[in-house]
């Protein structure tokens, strides 16, 4: 597979030489700079490109997009929508007259992966990001109010969410949402407490079957484009795989993406394996990737350990609950297939993911999952699975 890391671009604390030094060759990147809903212009993208390459020492190339955001008002389905529906378009015409082919998307409203510690620690004192059940319940219905709110959490959650309010500083309060809104690096859009109310309102009645519709038209829209251009859509599935604050999620589980692969049956419209996300919900990851396998074009391998009331953490990339091991020979396989049916481009980009802080990542000014050795670490302990399962099987790296 190949090895691709994530870059936020040329203010990233993170280098394209510590990719380098990482063993990576593909950069994963995107244009956070430009708002959402908005069209990369070539310009911008060989602008990108150049950054990236601009050191032919490094062997570096931008592998991936990630991600090409879509605009809220696609996910409510407000308006006019054709001109966002070719702005996309435009973006993805773009894109392939540039080479590159993969782009990860999600279709998560309002939020991205949430999480409500980014600095839980870890014995021997690393860092690592976690959900709390009791602090998102915390948030959910004392801090944001929101109406119904607690008929959707456990009654022991509940109390301790309850416990954690009363004693909670202002300060502690503020920190909760600064976690809760760094879940993805790079978004445009930051909420406060009304702002956050006030966007969640326009999702009032957009519930699964409405947003299911809302997104097969999305598709709908721009797949014939992206299969005409060559290029490989790959939505990311939802973090945690759950509906959050009322919202409804719809890219949660192996019937969640069979209806989104049957909806609009294209090569072109596929999926980002993300093992974290799929895993901390109720899915077996290794059965999901097998029965997708023809369809996944980049994959994020990280692991999460769960816990009976909701709660979870970002776990080591080999023991955590899934089998990273059958998860590997899985993608491997399907390389093998790949590349014996004659595909020019048969291997899978994958980047490790969420990875701790570890040593000199503590207290550096990294993206909140995105430290250098935590990753670095993560990435090498995959390269080894892989090298030793093709060893032992014959399947291609």
């Amino acid at each position: 597979m190949e090895q691709t890391w994530r870059w936020f671009g040329p203010d990233d604390y993170v280098k394209l030489a510590h990719i380098r030094q990482a063993g990576a060759s593909g950069v994963v990147t995107a244009l956070h700079h430009i708002p959402y809903g908005v069209v990369w212009s070539v310009e911008e993208i060989e602008k990108r490109k150049a950054e990236i390459a601009a050191d032919p020492s490094l062997g570096l190339h931008w592998s991936v997009v990630e991600s090409l955001p879509v605009a809220e008002a696609i996910k409510l389905g407000e308006g006019d929508l054709e001109p966002l529906y070719e702005n996309y378009r435009q973006s993805i015409r773009n894109l392939a007259a540039c080479g590159i082919k993969t782009i990860c998307y999600n279709f998560m409203p309002v939020l991205d992966w949430t999480r409500t510690d980014l600095t839980a620690e870890m014995p021997g004192g690393g860092r690592t990001l976690r959900f709390n059940a009791d602090q998102y319940a915390a948030f959910d219905v004392y801090m944001l109010e929101r109406e119904g709110a607690e008929a959707e959490h456990d009654p022991e959650v509940l109390a301790r969410a309850k416990a954690w309010f009363d004693k909670a500083s202002e300060d502690d309060k503020a920190h909760l949402l600064a976690n809760i809104m760094s879940g993805l690096p790079g978004a445009f859009d930051r909420y406060d407490v009304p702002g956050l109310r006030a966007i969640l309102a326009r999702f009032k009645g957009i519930d699964r079957d409405r947003l299911r519709e809302n997104y097969v038209k999305f598709l709908k829209a721009v797949v014939p484009t992206a299969e005409d251009c060559g290029v490989r859509l790959a939505v990311h599935p939802d973090d945690p795989p759950r509906p959050l604050f009322g919202l409804a999620r719809i890219v949660s589980s192996a019937e969640d993406l069979a209806f989104i692969l049957d909806a609009v049956p294209s090569p072109a419209n596929g999926v980002t394996l993300c093992a974290g996300s799929l895993g901390a919900g109720k899915n077996d990851v290794v059965a999901i990737a097998d029965r997708f396998s023809d369809r996944i074009h980049f994959v994020h391998l990280r692991n999460v350990k769960k816990e009976p009331d909701g709660s979870f953490g970002e776990a080591e990339h080999l023991e955590g609950d899934t089998d990273m091991v059958k998860l590997v020979t899985v993608l491997l396989k399907e390389q093998k297939r790949r590349r014996d049916a004659g595909e020019a481009e048969w291997r899978i980009p994958f980047r490790p993911d969420h990875g701790f802080e570890l040593l000199g990542d503590i207290g550096a000014p990294a993206h909140p999952g995105y430290s250098i050795v935590g990753r670095l670490k993560g990435l090498a302990e995959i390269r080894g699975v892989m090298t030793a399962v093709s060893e032992i099987s014959g399947l291609p790296v």
